[in-house]
């Protein structure tokens, strides 16, 4: 496939050429686009790492091989000259890079990368306590998840993606003492999502009761020891209720698109001696070692070099909450010998079979370790995922092979926490979900989904119910999708429902739209497009821009895998939008001057809308038809 890694690879071998014949010092330089359009397509940095080798200005050093190069352009080059800045800057020959591109976009796989080498990735996303609807918050978390599990498959990793449920703590217990002890109902009102009505009713109830009913505080108790146990009859009502929840927060994340390979529960990882595995394993290896004095004496503890020991197992011998992490990140690295069976759960709408973890030797034998695994948990988490991450490299001895993948949290906007009857004195604010105050991720959706309905109507009068329902759906969950990813990992989300569906600025509807009129173009032109004819009559300023962030999809795929940033691909998919409608607000297609341009820019048009496509689906965000 033909796109500007060629260019850049071309660019590479011609510096180095020039070095060897002037007899410079080989180093490791940096080429990158050109960052203004007098600087050509791509610049070279080599002139400023030399400088201080050579004892010379990098600009003469620049033009010294500016000379040399042009000796032996590469048939991808059409120029090259040296900056006063002691930039090297390269012209791309767009006669011929321009339908090598528009060709290569063609190609089903256009984008695949071979960084992963088919090697076995684990993600792990989402694990939200099975006892509440998921909220914008949650959201973030899946939608980075499944983000990212797509960008590393299309980087040819063989990723496996998997849901841990803690069944087992204290969130569930709260909910099974208002069902069993606080007399609340197992069944939710008439219209009611059994999700929203244990987390809104039950949960917030339960925990405000808590305060002023000690025994209902003692039961808490009680019923998180019988949970652990596993045998009892409280046990099993837990996992009745919990797996009822569970059920309807995965309707919710296949509504969003996502999919899963497996389902962990907790309550098996407690009863798989996992733990006592590994507990042997680390104070094997010296990793756990035992208090002998302090407040701390009697417990086995992590030292830790700058902070205070984590205890991982009590003077009384349980086990902390870190017990439950460690032996969990050790069986998805595959150091441990697995357990676990595996049986059917669901099939998902993609056709994707979701298997769940079960103890039973009856059911089947599955494989679901990686040689890396990455786990998206939110940066409150830090301490303890260091803590794991350090665990894990000295298992493996290779230091990232457990990757913890942080983010920070989500807010609402002023005018979003209006909607839940919530004055913030102008202020966004924090969700939590024991004291009710969060907007759901149906909620979300169903509304986004109302107002894009509406205004799709109004655009479209032709299309029936069913498609309206369709596309409105589609651009709900492309809004909600593009506004978790659009944002650097660490930076805080204010969320704000009226802004994610604008059809203006960097949002999802916005690269949607570009989409549904690159379409409405060509289906306007009614003609059969001849990919073979001459495409190097593209020269405007508007189609070699459009062209060449097409050509460089491959590139972004690499550097969003890499970096295990999803917000690469949002921005690429926003850049490509943006191009493109420059170039259709400046350059005529329909009405162009001759039957050959018509044709190539048509061809254009179907390359950009077939690469937004791709790049869209990597962020989980469908290419609607008509907006």
């Amino acid at each position: 496939m033909m796109t500007l890694r060629l260019l850049f690879d071309q660019i590479r071998l011609d510096v180095k050429q020039a070095c060897d014949t002037l007899g410079y010092t080989q180093v490791d330089f940096d080429i990158s686009e050109a960052s203004r359009p007098e600087f050509g397509d791509v610049s070279c940095n080599i002139g400023f790492l030399l400088a201080k080798i050579l004892k010379k200005k990098p600009f003469d050093i620049a033009q010294t091989l500016a000379q040399e190069c042009k000796k032996t352009l590469g048939i991808y080059v059409s120029d090259v000259s040296a900056h006063n800045s002691g930039y090297l800057n390269f012209t791309a020959n767009y006669q011929l890079l321009i339908p090598q591109v528009i060709k290569s976009s063609l190609d089903t796989n256009y984008g695949q990368i071979d960084l992963g080498k088919n090697s076995k990735m684990v993600i792990e996303h989402t694990s939200v306590n099975p006892n509440k609807a998921l909220h914008v918050g949650h959201v973030r978390n899946i939608i980075i998840g499944d983000t990212i599990a797509r960008i590393l498959d299309k980087a040819s990793y063989d990723v496996s993606v998997l849901n841990y449920v803690d069944d087992s703590g204290l969130q569930v217990a709260d909910i099974i003492v208002g069902f069993k002890y606080g007399g609340y109902s197992d069944k939710p009102p008439e219209g009611q999502k059994f999700d929203h009505y244990c987390g809104d009713v039950v949960y917030v109830k339960i925990t405000e009761r808590y305060e002023i009913d000690k025994h209902l505080a003692e039961m808490r108790s009680h019923v998180l020891k019988e949970l652990e146990e596993g045998t009892s009859e409280i046990a099993k009502f837990g996992d009745d209720i919990t797996r009822r929840v569970l059920e309807e927060q995965l309707k919710t994340c296949w509504r969003l698109g996502v999919t899963y390979d497996c389902l962990n529960f907790e309550s098996q990882i407690i009863r798989s001696q996992l733990w006592s595995m590994v507990f042997e394993k680390m104070k094997s290896m010296g990793i756990a070692d035992l208090e002998q004095e302090g407040k701390n004496a009697g417990c086995w503890v992590i030292k830790a070099d700058d902070e205070e020991d984590k205890v991982l197992v009590r003077s009384n011998g349980t086990a902390t909450y870190v017990a439950k992490d460690i032996p969990y990140a050790a069986w998805k690295l595959g150091i441990l010998e697995d357990p676990f069976y595996y049986k059917h759960y669901a099939i998902q709408k993609t056709g994707k079979v979701l298997w769940q973890t079960t103890l039973d030797n009856k059911d089947a034998k599955m494989h679901f370790t990686g040689d890396r695994v990455i786990t998206v948990i939110d940066s409150r988490q830090s301490r303890l995922q260091k803590i794991i991450t350090r665990i894990m490299s000295d298992f493996k001895s290779k230091p990232d092979s457990y990757v913890h993948l942080g983010y920070e949290s989500v807010t609402l906007s002023p005018a979003t926490a209006k909607t839940l009857d919530l004055d913030t004195g102008g202020k966004s604010i924090q969700m939590s979900g024991r004291k009710g105050i969060y907007v759901s991720a149906d909620y979300v959706l169903d509304i986004l989904s109302s107002r894009t309905f509406s205004e799709t109507k109004k655009r479209n009068p032709e299309l029936d119910e069913m498609n309206l329902v369709k596309i409105s759906e589609q651009v709900a969950i492309g809004a909600l999708r593009y506004s978790m990813i659009k944002q650097d990992l660490d930076k805080i989300i204010t969320f704000d429902l009226t802004e994610s569906l604008s059809l203006e600025g960097d949002t999802g509807p916005y690269i949607q739209y570009a989409h549904a009129r690159a379409l409405r173009i060509l289906e306007k032109s009614g003609k059969t497009l001849n990919f073979d004819a001459n495409l190097a009559l593209l020269d405007t300023i508007y189609e070699k821009d459009l062209t060449k962030i097409i050509g460089k999809f491959d590139l972004q795929v690499e550097d969003a895998a890499k970096n295990l940033s999803p917000k690469i691909i949002s921005k690429y998919c926003y850049h490509l939008a943006v191009s493109f409608n420059a170039f259709y607000e400046h350059v005529k297609v329909l009405t162009a001057d001759s039957e050959d341009i018509i044709n190539a820019r048509l061809c254009l048009v179907y390359s950009f809308k077939e690469t937004l496509a791709k790049a869209l689906r990597l962020l989980g965000i469908d290419a609607p038809e008509r907006m």
